[in-house]
């Protein structure tokens, strides 16, 4: 499990937790979200876009 962070607005990704207001369940890895998805705070980014934060 990693967290990840868009780059252009700084939202985290925590695969460990999750993100229940997007529906994705603790556990979901960012690999695996559909591939439309965008972030839901800027509207920018794709999930690919997202870089793992290390540490």
């Amino acid at each position: 499990m990693a967290k990840y962070e868009c780059p252009e607005c700084g939202r985290i990704y925590d695969e460990e937790a999750g993100d229940p207001r997007e529906g994705f369940a603790p556990g979901t890895l960012i690999a695996d979200f559909p591939p439309d998805w965008t972030c839901p705070d800027c509207g920018v980014r794709d999930a690919v876009d997202y870089v793992k934060v290390e540490g």
